[in-house]
């Protein structure tokens, strides 16, 4: 069938895609920005790109109008509470509006399981999409997921964020709510296998594992995994409020999404509308041995993708991507330069492997209080580290920035400041060739907004004068050997 997946980018569609391309679909993966996917040289030449923004209903005029069938898995989660229900009704309409030009016949939903009467605005702006989606001239089925355990997820990152890093848990009330947890294979095996199933059309499934579990509970079985011991203490006294503050600070998430959480965590989200299972048979994976393949995809590198990198969950706009040049008018820039006669590879890599567990080279405590602080004033920190500890593509966050060009046969990085400033800044390594050296290129440059932004500027200066000089020397003199040593710098 010729498919279009929108959202190919996200966590879900990363890792649907390559299965699609296997059961033999012709594939129109619907992105903002294509230059955020890097696809295996076995797939680039199986599937087409479709760019365009739903939120911009013009932009979708030039839709593929031979598609047969259609993945909605795209959510405004990461936006404002005050915009991400209007937001997702506008994007569900553009794209129904778009879709119904074409010879669509069928559209698969990942959709959260909102089976209680009443639902946190999250959910409940969920199941509004499903009522835009249904009014569709093609037929649709919805798949209502709980929470999805895999590498590189939401649910699994701020799960293991909170077991590793708090020996004692003081909780609110709501880690006594029960979920049916389920294995993005599993997810993934769903998605895959309903296409085309005309059973399922017009029909909504819940889907989840074997387990039932208090949030609780999924909190000490993942500790047991990890073999670690811990004690959890759980408090109604905790406000909404409070306990997504909670979940900020101690994990890698934004206040936004943490109180879209915690509002819906007051919904049990138990499997009720069965019969997916009779279309599509499985094996359905227990949660503790779901925790367990994600930690061996982890520890072979092979996290396909994470929610930290799709742009609903940053502050970037989007059209920064147009941008790779960094501005000079009205900035500020500190700019280094250095020859050296190592292979351009080596070091070339050691820029590749900043930040996550490496770290920034240099002074490292202080790039810690910078990721505290930022947390402090509702800002991403260092908490959300790096997909792969040495590949980075574009689109990618890299603790509180984000990878607007990764290119190593041009040998540049460019990264963007997502932290909290009054003001953008960019982060710029780039090798050249210097009288037939090589030359590393570090730039720092800083567009102040305001008066603020400016003093910002003069009160940091002094701290960048040492280490973007010791971070620049780490990286073109760093040994492999170093590895342990330079993360406690």
């Amino acid at each position: 069938m010729k498919i279009l997946l929108t959202g190919a980018n996200g966590y879900i569609g990363r890792r649907l895609l390559p299965i699609l391309v296997m059961q033999g679909h012709e594939l129109v993966c619907f992105v903002r920005d294509k230059r955020r996917i890097e696809l295996e040289e076995k797939l680039i030449d199986k599937v087409q790109f479709f760019e365009a923004d739903l939120l911009k209903p013009e932009q979708l005029q030039d839709l593929p109008k031979d598609i047969e069938a259609s993945y909605y898995l795209v959510h405004s989660l990461g936006s404002s509470s005050n915009e991400f229900q209007q937001m997702e009704k506008d994007t569900a309409s553009n794209y129904v509006e778009a879709l119904n030009k074409t010879n669509c016949k069928q559209i698969i939903y990942l959709s959260g399981i909102s089976n209680d009467h009443s639902l946190s605005k999250h959910l409940s702006s969920r199941k509004n999409a499903e009522d835009i989606l249904a009014s569709a001239k093609a037929e649709l089925t919805v798949l209502r997921a709980a929470i999805i355990i895999g590498s590189g997820g939401a649910s699994f990152e701020i799960i293991r964020d909170l077991v590793e890093k708090l020996p004692v848990m003081v909780a609110p009330k709501w880690l006594r709510t029960r979920c049916q947890p389920i294995a993005v294979r599993n997810v993934i095996n769903y998605l895959s296998g309903i296409i085309g199933k005309n059973e399922s059309y017009g029909k909504t499934y819940d889907i989840g594992g074997p387990d039932i579990l208090t949030y609780k509970e999924m909190l000490l079985i993942f500790a047991k995994v990890r073999g670690l011991k811990r004690y959890i203490i759980t408090l109604p006294v905790l406000t909404p409020r409070l306990s997504s503050y909670w979940l900020h600070f101690v994990t890698a998430t934004s206040y936004k999404i943490a109180s879209s959480l915690v509002a819906s965590m007051k919904n049990e989200v138990i499997v009720q509308n069965k019969g997916i299972e009779n279309i599509v048979p499985q094996e359905l994976i227990p949660y503790s041995e779901a925790v367990k393949m994600a930690f061996d995809r982890i520890a072979q590198n092979e996290v396909v993708s994470s929610w930290k990198d799709a742009f609903a969950s940053s502050k970037i706009n989007t059209e920064l991507m147009e941008f790779v040049q960094v501005p000079t008018y009205g900035c500020f820039v500190d700019k280094r330069t250095a020859t050296f006669r190592r292979q351009r590879s080596e070091v070339l890599q050691n820029i590749w492997e900043i930040g996550g567990d490496r770290g920034w080279y240099y002074w490292n405590f202080l790039w810690k209080i910078r990721g505290y602080l930022d947390k402090a004033v509702g800002g991403v920190g260092l908490r959300r580290g790096r997909r792969s500890p040495d590949q980075l593509v574009v689109g990618d966050s890299l603790d509180f920035w984000r990878v607007l060009v990764a290119d190593k046969q041009e040998g540049r990085l460019l990264l963007y400041a997502e932290m909290r400033l009054p003001g953008e800044a960019w982060l710029e390594f780039k090798i050249t060739k210097d009288n037939e050296k090589n030359k590393l290129t570090q730039t720092a440059t800083f567009r102040p907004h305001g008066l603020f932004g400016r003093l910002y500027w003069y009160s940091v200066f002094i701290f960048h004068e040492f280490i973007f000089k010791g971070m620049m020397n780490r990286i073109i003199n760093h040994r492999e050997n170093e590895k342990d040593s330079a993360v406690v710098v």
